[in-house]
């Protein structure tokens, strides 16, 4: 097996034909072996039914079958640790990443790297406030995660068998795929390409809090820097504090009274209670996750394998 494209899939009725039309001609262009798994969480629509029938027409199609919902990261991991190919392509089934330029990514692979990932170089139907968050989540994640992660990149990649070998030993529950790819390293590089709407429907994709928790995902899975930062923040506070104790006994001393009153009492104390909360909720977030790790629950558990050898 030469090609795996994996393709996370829920609730997706009605882009699986076309998508799997304009994916076959590419891959037939290409002239290697193939496979397409499609990675389901459990839909309350015909995406299932549409997939098998698929299935039926062309052997190269395969599916996996979750118990539940797992999401989407789990989703993706689970086709990548089962695919057979020497090369594997992550690809959502929207077709707001062209499929088009899957031979573009192979070729380039071939060239001798590891991985090839596809750079956005416009976003159709992408508001700036979506924009912004997801400019501002890079920076950040950037300038304080122990990995370097591609700006304007999504998961949509093709990996080496290599890679995907390496990626099957990072048993995480909370898999960021472009983090973990970052990690695992070797030669890198990239395509650029305009990214499309969306085919058919509108996605189930929260926009704000999506981009949010992806955000937060990828800076505490892989950097501990966020704790020394609140490190530094208690620091500067505690200091800060121990100036104002100053002042104050100055004042008590000198018979002055400078201090302003409730306003000031109210603005501190609400200053000093947020930024406890943050570093609470900060806090909450890492020991959450080595709970998550330490309990080793399975990211996914498949309930049906369909067109699969083993």
């Amino acid at each position: 097996m030469e090609i795996s494209i994996i393709v996370p899939v829920c609730n997706e009725e009605k882009n699986i034909k076309t998508f799997l039309r304009r994916t076959e001609n590419v891959l037939n262009n290409i002239k290697k072996s193939y496979e397409i798994i499609f990675a389901l969480d459990p839909s309350t629509d015909n995406t299932e039914k549409i997939i098998l029938e698929e299935i039926k027409r062309n052997k190269n199609i395969k599916l996996l079958v979750f118990s539940r919902q797992f999401g989407q990261p789990a989703a993706t991991m689970a086709g990548i640790i089962n695919c057979k190919g020497s090369y594997c392509v992550i690809i959502d089934v929207d077709l707001q990443d062209p499929p088009e330029i899957i031979e573009q990514l192979y070729n380039k692979i071939n060239l001798g790297y590891e991985v090839v990932y596809a750079k956005r170089k416009s976003r159709k139907g992408e508001t700036f406030i979506k924009k912004l968050i997801s400019s501002v989540g890079y920076y950040v994640i950037n300038k304080l995660s122990d990995v370097r992660i591609p700006r304007d990149v999504g998961d949509y990649r093709i990996i080496s068998r290599k890679v995907i070998d390496h990626l099957k030993k990072l048993n995480e529950s909370h898999g960021f795929l472009k983090g973990m790819v970052a990690f695992v390293g070797f030669n890198q590089t990239y395509i650029e390409y305009d990214r499309d709407n969306r085919y058919a429907e509108k996605g189930k994709y929260n926009k704000f809090f999506g981009s949010l928790k992806i955000g937060i995902n990828g800076l505490i899975g892989f950097s501990s820097r966020p704790l020394f930062f609140m490190s530094v923040v208690g620091f500067v506070i505690a200091f800060f504090s121990f100036i104002l104790g100053i002042w104050y006994f100055f004042q008590k001393i000198s018979g002055i009274d400078l201090t302003l009153g409730l306003t000031t009492t109210v603005i501190l104390i609400s200053f000093f209670a947020g930024v406890q909360l943050l570093g609470l909720g900060l806090l909450g977030e890492y020991i959450g996750r080595i709970y998550d790790e330490v309990k080793k629950r399975p990211k996914y558990i498949v309930d049906k394998k369909i067109n699969f050898n083993d």
